[in-house]
This record gives structure tokens, C-alpha cells and sequence, in this order.
């Protein structure tokens, strides 16, 4: 097992035993570089890239309130948590901090036990903005294909005969289902549920950005309907291009061919027809 990539830690002081300090606190946890002056310690955050940086407020050249200021106007560098380490303790340099855009404070003489407690929660905080903004980047990714797709398809299927358009739409189903679906219609948790496939449907349509929701057939036991208020392709785009309709359709028939084979699905009704709702009925 790989071992696990320690977070780096940019000590920022211009007292060597005061950095060193530091470094004796954090070492076995984390990895530690130090910087003597503000200067220095703007070019180790651009050189190193550190996960935090404790900062020393009274430094040669340039304070730690311009250092900070530099480093949280800067857009590659400006969710760096930092740290003002400093012997200052009264109101206005702390109010002084906060306009510069210091994260947390610490008062010398520093305790181990504060220090690394500060530290992992502003570590936790870094790494969930990080994990929200890799989700938010994916789903623009997925967006700006969703798009080029409802682009080209309409114009693609216009020049193939019919035989090759069902082929088209079976191999993109089957691309949709393997890849975002795989793991979760072989899991124990998706098979012992009451509905495991209405259950899968509605997972996949999610994950692709629609809302789609179980709905229980009061009149008849043996079916049950599947609701979308939300399309997964974009309701615009796929008023443009119904075709997309029919790759939902066709997720949903390879999802009952690998959890429940003897369902068939009916449309009712589909957001790409101008509908207010998508209204799969599936029964035995």
C-alpha cells in the first residue's frame, strides 16, 4: 500500500529558533520549509506550493500583513490557509489580520497541541474546497459535452439510415450504463432493496443531472412509475433533440436486462416531447 502523501507546511519567520521550533512541532507529521523574510516567503508559496503557511507578523522587507494581502489576491494562490504566528495579541493587529485575510491566529510562544489542532482543521477545510471544486469542474465538463453532443447528434443522425442510428443509440446507452452505473446494479445494496431496478434507474438519471424519483402504482402492485422533473440532458436540449429520450430509455432497458429482466417499460410522457414530467411505467 502506497504510503500516504504528507501535507506541506511553509514557516515563515525571521527567527531561526522560532522556525525551528516549528519544525520540531510538525516534523514527524508534516513536511516543513521555512522562510526568513516576507519576500522569501512569497517566493517559497509560489516555488513550493504549500498546503498552509503560519506567518510571522514583524518580518524584514515586507510584514505579514502584506505578505498576506499579496497571497489572497492572488488567484492561484488565494484559498491558501494562513496562519498569522505572531507575539501581537491586541485588538486592532488582529482586526488588521482579518482584513488581510489571515485564516486563524496564534500567539507566541506557540502550544503543540493548538497548533496542530488549527492546522488539521484548516487542512479539512482546504481539502473539502478542493474536492467541491473538482465536482464543480467535472460537472461543467459534462455540461460542455452534453451540449456538443445535442449539437452533433441531430446532424450526425441525418445522414445514416435507420439500421445505423439504433446502433448508435444502443452502443451510447450502453457506454452510459457501464460507466456511470457498473459498481452500484452489482452491489449487495442496490439488489436488496424492495425496487433495486426503479432504485438504479433513478441513481443513474441523477448522477447525469436529472431528478427522477420512484412512484408506487396504487391501482396495480406489479408496477410502478419512474418520475423525472428534471432532464438529465437539459430539458432545451433535448426539446431539440428527442433522440436523447430514447438513450434514457434504452439506460433503463439495459438496467432491467442486469437486475430485473421480465419488466417491461413504457413512456408516458418525456420533458424532450414538451411535457411537464418524464413518466416511465414499468410493470411485470
Amino acid at each position: 500500500m502506497p504510503e500516504e502523501k504528507k501535507s506541506k507546511v511553509l514557516i515563515a519567520d525571521d527567527e531561526p529558533m522560532n522556525v525551528e521550533l516549528l519544525q520540531a512541532y510538525l516534523g514527524s507529521e508534516y513536511v516543513t520549509i521555512s522562510a526568513y523574510n516576507g519576500k522569501e516567503a512569497l517566493a517559497k508559496v509560489k516555488e513550493e506550493k504549500p498546503d498552509i503557511l503560519l506567518l510571522d507578523i514583524m518580518m524584514p522587507e515586507m510584514n505579514g500583513y502584506e505578505v498576506c494581502k499579496l497571497i489572497k489576491a492572488d488567484e492561484d494562490t488565494k484559498f491558501l490557509p494562513v496562519v498569522m504566528v505572531t507575539a501581537l495579541s491586541n485588538r486592532e493587529d488582529r482586526i488588521r489580520g482579518v482584513e488581510a485575510g489571515a485564516d486563524d491566529f496564534l500567539i507566541k510562544p506557540v502550544d503543540k497541541v493548538e497548533l496542530t489542532a488549527r492546522i488539521r482543521s484548516l487542512l479539512r477545510i482546504k481539502h473539502l474546497h478542493y474536492s467541491l471544486q473538482q465536482e464543480k469542474d467535472k460537472l461543467e465538463m459534462q455540461n460542455r459535452v452534453r451540449s456538443v453532443l445535442t449539437r452533433i447528434i441531430p446532424t450526425l443522425f441525418k445522414t445514416i439510415p435507420l439500421e445505423q442510428k439504433n446502433m448508435i443509440i444502443h452502443q451510447m446507452t450502453n457506454m452510459v450504463v457501464e460507466s456511470v452505473l457498473e459498481d452500484l446494479i452489482e452491489s449487495e445494496d442496490i439488489s436488496n432493496r424492495e425496487k433495486p431496478l426503479g432504485d438504479a434507474c433513478c441513481t443513474l438519471m441523477n448522477q447525469l443531472g436529472g431528478r427522477f424519483e420512484p412512484k408506487p402504482n396504487t391501482e396495480d402492485i406489479t408496477s410502478f412509475y419512474l418520475i423525472g422533473s428534471r432532464c438529465p440532458w437539459g430539458a432545451q436540449e433535448a426539446q431539440l433533440n428527442p433522440i436523447l429520450c430514447n438513450i434514457t430509455r434504452g439506460a433503463f432497458e439495459r438496467l432491467a436486462e442486469r437486475i430485473d429482466y421480465d419488466t417491461d417499460i413504457e413512456v408516458l410522457s418525456t420533458i424532450g416531447n414538451g411535457d411537464e414530467h418524464c413518466i416511465f411505467k414499468f410493470s411485470k
